[in-house]
């Protein structure tokens, strides 16, 4: 609320700048902006929240990209540090628009599979080298060349797209604060460009904060900020893992619901099944019906579970589970191995123990929660497939491990029902 009313400020103080011009079109591009977000902001669902955040963190990039044209297209005289910086804010801006389109196209289902090809990582490399290239040369040519620029804004944009086609989904997080990242820095050069302090002062804590979260999100997947911009990050492994000793055992809602009430301790880990399936708020009516019972539930949150930073926080949030009831990994996995029932929704990757297990496993070295620690252990899922890496989860196979099987919401829901008739 408080960044809505201080952008609306802004914007209003704008009005009254010395030399201020067009104001018809000003106004009539705030009415058309304010109708648009006010119509998302009431149609969209929670569950739809990384769709928007990778929305508008590329309308961020975008805008920084225009201003950027709209300035050295002007025919004004141009000091060398004016073009790098005005240059600086397109590139970066130019490649957080189209990336962060691409990233909201994948959250949105419309491409749902990575796209990669052999030699994709040189392809891109030398498409940003093009890029740079072109940016470099209207920093030092005499006059600025219609053409030139359009030629670097388009290998801009383009670089954007390449970058974030062989990405998958379940990367979404560290690629959304990575986007995040560059369109502030993209901001805080275009408010060099323009003078405008607020802009370089927004655009760097912005930019600043990004990249501490980007960082984090990548220390949580076992990356480096390296291999996230320049190898094909987020690829599943086409290898299979080890062969796993024993079978998935299943188990029924009844049965599940008694293990559950008559529990001390329960940890609850959601994943981006949760999200999916919308069960946020039947899983905080379970959470309810646990503690008036006496039975301790807590919830276990990955950094990197669902598809944008903190997106486990924010569904559960807008169920009304109590975040004092949220814990992080490093928080709650000593807890597991006291804890009587784990029951784990809609999460795949983040407890498979071959991350701590076998270093031939395309996901060992990442942190994962120790759900397979807990005495017992109950996974909903659809199905038997595995995680987004590609590699079976040695904790569905576990003696202390029961499937039951459905939809996220249904299973919670019939999970409910019969802890009540007890």
């Amino acid at each position: 609320v408080w960044a809505g009313i201080g952008m609306l400020v802004a914007t209003l103080i704008t009005f009254f700048a010395p030399g201020m011009e067009n104001y018809l079109l000003m106004t009539t591009a705030i009415f058309v902006g304010g109708i648009a977000a006010y119509w998302s902001g009431k149609k969209v669902a929670m569950t739809d929240m990384p769709q928007v955040i990778a929305l508008y963190i590329g309308m961020g990039g975008g805008a920084a990209g225009a201003i950027a044209a709209v300035e050295l297209l002007k025919d004004d005289f141009h000091s060398q540090t004016f073009l790098t910086l005005a240059v600086l804010g397109a590139l970066i801006g130019s490649m957080s628009f189209s990336g962060s389109l691409i990233a909201f196209a994948k959250l949105q289902g419309w491409l749902r599979r990575p796209l990669r090809f052999p030699g994709q990582q040189i392809f891109n490399i030398a498409l940003f080298l093009f890029a740079a290239g072109c940016g470099a040369l209207l920093v030092t040519q005499g006059e600025i060349n219609g053409t030139t620029i359009l030629i670097f804004f388009t290998a801009a944009l383009a670089y954007g797209v390449m970058m974030a086609l062989p990405i998958g989904g379940a990367d979404m997080p560290v690629v959304i604060s990575l986007f995040n990242a560059l369109t502030g820095l993209a901001v805080a050069f275009e408010g060099f460009v323009l003078n405008n302090a607020a802009m370089i002062i927004a655009g760097t804590v912005v930019g600043s904060a990004g990249t501490l979260l980007t960082q984090l999100m990548a220390k949580a997947m076992n990356r480096s900020i390296g291999n996230v911009l320049f190898s094909s990050f987020g690829a599943s492994s086409d290898a299979e893992a080890d062969s796993v000793e024993g079978s998935m055992k299943p188990i029924d809602a009844t049965d599940a619901g008694v293990m559950m009430a008559y529990a001390e301790r329960v940890v609850i880990i959601p994943g981006y099944g949760m999200a999916v399936a919308q069960a946020q708020h039947k899983i905080q009516e379970l959470m309810t019906l646990l503690l008036a019972r006496g039975v301790d539930v807590k919830f276990a949150i990955h950094p990197v579970a669902g598809r944008m930073p903190g997106h486990m926080n924010v569904l559960l949030a807008e169920a009304n589970v109590p975040y004092e009831r949220l814990y992080d990994l490093d928080e709650i996995n000593p807890a597991f191995p006291q804890t009587d029932v784990a029951l784990v929704i809609g999460a795949n990757d983040v407890v498979n123990p071959t991350a701590r297990s076998n270093p031939d496993s395309p996901i060992y070295g990442m942190p994962i929660l120790d759900a397979d620690k807990a005495k017992n252990v109950i996974v909903i899922k659809r199905g038997q497939g595995k995680g987004f890496s590609g590699v079976e989860n040695v904790l569905f196979f576990g003696d202390h491990t029961r499937m039951l099987y459905g939809d996220g919401q249904a299973m919670v829901g019939e999970l409910i029902e019969a802890i009540k008739t007890l």
